[in-house]
């Protein structure tokens, strides 16, 4: 019996998997179990952004391996520590709280949001949002497709139109604590708002004394050519959400809040026993001396603006595209056509790329990439079309 037959028979059918089995990366390349290569323009879902197995990651998990990889939150941890340091001096937040996922630190901050509103418990957030798969991050997804069959959710979510300010301010009660928002929506569609729009949600969260979440799971850690995403908009968020590209590939989430806000928690109020844990922090400090690095991240603009420049060129060729979005590189690409047979072709070419939403490529490859590298991933898209 062979892998996927192995998977099919034992693993739970909770994924729509491409029959493909990896078993080696390297950069922006992966390696099929009969020895193909992949040029990855999925990275784990916004995951390695860095590519596959970053030497300044793996040098820090080997290290750490051999000293010490969990002690738990009864005592204080160094690298989770010097990571707490490293996030709040990059960002316009003034604590840190570590866990092993982003659903996990969108979960915090709901938890954190109703805390601070002594009795307000509301928080309004966007349709086409994603914030998780666990009951609370998935009530707070603004899709009704990942909802539907698991009713009784928990009370206190609206949802408002994406963008829409006058939505939102409609939207307020006396029961509201939070907004919480995605600055870029990556699940649904790569939507970018318009910097008027998240401006306007901030001036409204401190007009009626409300928390606003922004949630950069998939936009933190510089993939929009910032340190985080919200920095592209000139807002200062009350709480940031992170996960993903945070531990360079290794399972870590965060949530960081202002000191007013973060000061609502007191211990025994949340936790989370692999939270922050010597392993995983010193994974992603090593990550972090990387992605928040200025220069990187200049390079991340440049790449970016390259790669859509490239999608436009293409555009003007094909009348199945119809549009061209994102910041940095996380970039859309609308089409008018079932972008399912597309990804297809591409990994039959030995391209990795996905789809949202159904009309909707998603490109988030890794933040390493060359620009050799888009024009091959172009060139295939060409083909696809």
């Amino acid at each position: 019996m062979d892998i996927i037959e192995l998977g099919s028979k034992y693993v739970m059918n909770t994924y729509k998997r491409l029959p493909k089995v990896f078993v080696k990366g390297e950069g922006s390349y992966l390696w099929d179990v009969e020895g193909n290569k992949y040029l990855d323009f999925v990275s784990g879902i916004a995951v390695n952004s860095l590519g596959h197995c970053p030497q300044v990651v793996t040098k820090a998990i080997k290290e750490q391996v051999d000293k010490l990889i969990h002690c738990s939150n009864l005592y204080w941890i160094e690298p989770q520590i010097k990571l707490a340091q490293i996030l709040v001096e990059n960002s316009c937040c003034h604590k840190a709280f570590f866990c092993n996922s982003g659903t996990e630190a969108n979960e915090a901050a709901i938890k954190l949001a109703r805390k601070w509103g002594k009795g307000r418990y509301e928080i309004i957030t966007a349709e086409q949002s994603f914030h998780g798969r666990t009951l609370g991050s998935l009530t707070a997804t603004g899709q009704e497709k990942y909802r539907k069959d698991f009713a009784p959710l928990p009370d206190g979510f609206k949802y408002v139109p994406y963008n829409d300010l006058e939505a939102l301010k409609n939207s307020i009660t006396e029961k509201t604590c939070a907004v919480l928002l995605e600055p870029i929506q990556g699940e649904g569609g790569v939507n970018v708002p318009t910097a008027e729009y998240l401006k306007g949600v901030e001036e409204l969260c401190r007009k009626n004394n409300l928390l606003f979440i922004v949630d950069e799971v998939q936009t933190g850690m510089g993939r929009t050519g910032k340190a985080f995403g919200y920095q592209n908009f000139e807002i200062s968020p009350d709480i940031i959400t992170l996960a993903k590209a945070l531990g360079g590939g290794v399972p870590i989430g965060a949530m960081l809040a202002k000191e007013e806000v973060a000061s609502a928690f007191t211990p025994g109020d949340h936790a989370a026993t692999f939270g922050g844990n010597p392993l995983a922090t010193a994974a992603a400090v090593a990550a972090s001396s990387v992605l928040l690095d200025q220069h990187f991240l200049n390079s991340v603009v440049e790449k970016g603006i390259y790669f859509k420049n490239k999608l436009s060129d293409l555009q003007k060729q094909l009348p199945q595209i119809t549009k061209i979005k994102g910041l940095g590189l996380m970039i859309g690409c609308d089409v008018n056509v079932d972008a399912a047979p597309i990804v297809e072709f591409c990994l039959e070419k030995g391209v990795l790329i996905n789809a949202v939403g159904g009309k909707v490529l998603r490109f988030v490859p890794p933040l390493t990439v060359t620009k050799e590298e888009i024009d091959q991933v172009v060139e295939v898209l060409a083909k696809a079309f």
